[in-house]
């Protein structure tokens, strides 16, 4: 689609998005508005038309990690092993959350500034790229019938923004992530080989 904003719009975004990058990668979700532009030299009006709130600045800055989890998706979709596939996928969720300072409040239905007309393209995009894979674990018996794809990603949210402060986040957030993981599983008898930890 073409960008029909002025140049100058154009230039303003772009600086906007590289200083905001920064600040959230050093304070996460509490980044300031107000220290985005002092940095980038524009007023708050500025930052706030480009970014009309918190959640759309970070959607922004996690855009393209967001579109690196969903071509990786998809580059896994119509793998033999539909359990492991899922897994291996879900962690990689789980990892870039706990790493990419941000990436998880952008994932929030509930995020800071939360505006309900306000779409959230970010989880969006990732319940799409997603959706086969867990189908086909699914269809494979791995997935209890009633778990959603999105039930999955708000429990990563929440254990990454839990484990944030945590002495090992990433060793923390993987822990709980099995716990997850092993409640997500058909129970059963015959289940031995639910959706438990790859």
């Amino acid at each position: 689609m073409p960008d029909h904003r002025r140049a100058d719009a154009r230039r303003n975004y772009a600086l906007i998005l590289a200083v905001a990058e920064e600040e959230v990668s050093a304070r996460g979700a509490d980044a300031s508005l107000e220290q985005i532009a002092r940095t980038a030299g524009v007023g708050s009006a500025t930052v706030r038309r480009h970014f009309p709130t918190r959640q759309a600045l970070l959607e922004a800055v996690s855009r393209q990690r967001i579109d690196d989890l969903a071509d990786r998706a998809r580059d896994l979709t119509g793998t033999a092993d539909s359990r492991s596939v899922l897994l291996t996928w879900l962690r990689e969720v789980v990892a870039y959350c706990v790493t990419a300072r941000g990436l998880a409040a952008a994932l929030s239905y509930g995020g800071l500034d939360h505006d309900p007309v306000y779409e959230n393209s970010c989880t969006g995009v990732l319940l799409e790229a997603g959706a086969p894979l867990l189908e086909s674990a699914r269809a494979d018996g791995f997935v209890a019938p009633g778990v959603t794809l999105a039930d999955l990603i708000t429990l990563i949210v929440g254990i990454a923004l839990a484990t944030a402060h945590h002495p090992d986040p990433a060793g923390e957030a993987d822990r709980l992530f099995d716990l997850v993981v092993a409640g997500a599983s058909p129970t059963g008898p015959d289940e031995g080989q639910s959706i438990r930890s790859v």
